[in-house]
């Protein structure tokens, strides 16, 4: 059976966090379970912070950028394993 796989990208040119605020823990692990009201990361794009949010429930099967990247519009961010 193939699994299938959501991408998250991302709505605008800017810089990828994986917490809400400096100092802070992650929002989401890989391997962790999500529903579409958790926030996954956070864009920031000329001092607009965007909380990115999955469209369908699953699992974080892989974070694609490192922390604090620079990442383009339509870049993909995170693979969820849809459930």
């Amino acid at each position: 059976m193939g699994e299938k796989i959501y991408t998250l990208t991302s709505p605008v040119m800017g810089t990828f966090y994986r917490s809400s605020a400096p100092g802070e823990k992650s929002l989401v692990e890989e391997g962790q379970s999500i529903t579409p009201s958790d926030i996954i990361c956070v864009i920031e794009s000329m001092k607009i912070f965007t909380e990115l949010h999955s469209e369908h429930p699953g699992v974080i099967k892989k974070i694609l950028v490192e922390n604090e990247e620079a990442v383009m519009k339509n870049q993909v961010l995170i693979e969820i394993e849809l459930n």
